[in-house]
């Protein structure tokens, strides 16, 4: 296929092309930094610039495409001030909203848009069970998902099947919450964050690519889908677990207020808690390749 992707250097987009080339797909990948995207990615068959909040992108970057995968927008973590958290929300909606429309500036369509989500968007709902027809929580970043997903949605009067993949925290090598957790777990001074209560619905980085290439060919899968393993975790258990597969302690807890201090309105994604299970995987028969977060991490870790 002609596949087109946004995003295409970030965690999930580097891992993605190189397993599209691998299966010969011609890849086209639109950036803000098209040079820095040929250097990464050599792969790719051609790199197109775009700025997703000014705009459409070029009419050539929509020619013959048959899918798109979108997954461009400004990283959440950090503190969340006023620019960041603009950031985050335009480089979503805008994005989004300005790619649907130069779709429908075009008569020949790709079959299929997968288009990247969060479980940001269910909020923080402590031991409720989380499927795909839940509804939304009201925080920042589940309205963020929330209006998100809706401007992908808008594809679907287009005659284009949109697939809304609501991504858990993903665990990978190089990037992530992974990579951020480690140096401290390394020290022995990793431990719970907050209560350690809260439910941490993760995925490994493979399972995610899994689950956008069976999208890619699987016309039965459209709407939401939680790209989550099939079993989450508190996040004490998480911390022991991956203390356990380092061979390190973990008991050192960081409390609530300190992560607050620390780190702002981004903390709450860290405390919040969110059980989610990916029902929609589950009924189309969708094999994890790492179902349990020990296996995973030691994939990750030593591998």
């Amino acid at each position: 296929m002609r596949v087109l992707v946004t995003g295409a250097t970030g965690f999930i987009g580097m891992r993605l092309c190189a397993l599209l080339n691998q299966a010969n797909h011609k890849l086209i990948a639109l950036s803000r930094k098209p040079d820095q995207a040929r250097q990464k990615i050599p792969s790719l068959t051609e790199v197109l610039a775009w700025d997703p909040t000014d705009g459409p992108p070029p009419a050539e970057a929509l020619s013959d495409v048959e899918a798109i995968m979108h997954l461009a927008g400004e990283s959440v973590a950090g503190r969340w001030h006023d620019t960041k958290r603009k950031a985050i929300r335009e480089s979503r909606l805008l994005g989004t909203r300005h790619l649907v429309d130069g779709l429908a500036q075009r008569h020949a369509r790709p079959k299929v848009l997968i288009s990247a989500s969060a479980i940001g968007y269910y909020g923080d709902r402590g031991d409720e069970l989380l499927t795909e027809g839940a509804a939304p929580g009201r925080d920042f970043l589940a309205q963020v998902c929330r209006d998100w997903e809706g401007e992908a949605a808008r594809a679907e009067s287009l005659g284009i099947r949109v697939v809304r993949v609501r991504l858990g925290i993903v665990l990978g090598p190089d990037g992530g919450a992974l990579q951020a957790m480690l140096p401290l777990f390394k020290l022995g001074l990793g431990g719970p964050l907050g209560s350690g209560r809260q439910w941490w619905s993760w995925v490994h980085r493979d399972d995610v690519i899994g689950v956008i290439l069976r999208a890619l060919e699987d016309s039965v899968i459209s709407g939401p889908v939680n790209v989550t393993a099939p079993q989450p975790l508190r996040q004490r258990e998480f911390a022991q677990i991956l203390g356990r597969v380092l061979r390190r302690p973990a008991f050192m807890p960081a409390p609530a207020l300190a992560l607050r201090i620390a780190l702002g309105e981004f903390s709450q994604e860290l405390l919040s808690s969110k059980r989610v299970l990916p029902e929609r995987l589950q009924e189309t028969d969708y094999r994890f390749r790492f179902a349990e977060l020990e296996q995973a991490l030691a994939d990750i870790l030593f591998h």
